[in-house]
């Protein structure tokens, strides 16, 4: 016999699916499954040491998800976005700090969620590249600013 689900549930589950979800028809889309092999890469404008793959989304007009690989001592300097940036790291040691935070080293599994506006920096540590995925949850956009903290060591 089939179960159902509890209204509570139910409200639970919609509550995920990103506003607007229903109704744009962008926001719609086949879906895509790429091995990291075939991510394509390019170095960032900004921060040569980096390199960033778009997965998913569109950048200019909404959500995107980023992979982000950096070789050990690659520092990015403190900056912001308009839209909540989530980073998980996939690989590697990312130390990373937000304005009125204490820092943190994060390796695989480790996340850092920045709200819209919080001036934020990291640094892939250790000996091995770092791998990271990273979302935002609007338009893309980048303002640096100047040092918020000491750089780390």
């Amino acid at each position: 016999m089939p179960r159902q689900l509890s209204a509570g549930v139910l409200v639970t589950l919609l509550a995920l699916v990103p506003s607007g979800a229903w109704s744009d028809p962008a926001a719609a889309h086949a879906g895509a499954v790429t091995p990291l092999k075939d991510a394509r890469f390019t170095i960032d404008d900004d921060v040569k040491c980096l390199q960033s793959a778009l997965e998913n989304g569109s950048p200019q007009s909404g959500p995107s998800t980023w992979l982000l690989k950096g070789n050990p001592g690659c520092h990015v300097p403190p900056h912001y976005h308009s839209g909540e940036e989530q980073l998980i790291v996939i690989r590697g040691s990312v130390w990373t700090a937000m304005e009125g935070m204490p820092g943190a080293l994060l390796t695989a599994g480790g996340v850092a969620v920045m709200p819209g506006k919080a001036v934020h920096w990291f640094s892939c540590r250790g000996t091995r590249p770092c791998l990271m995925a990273v979302t935002f949850d609007r338009p893309y956009d980048i303002v640096w600013t100047q040092p918020a903290a000491p750089r780390p060591r």
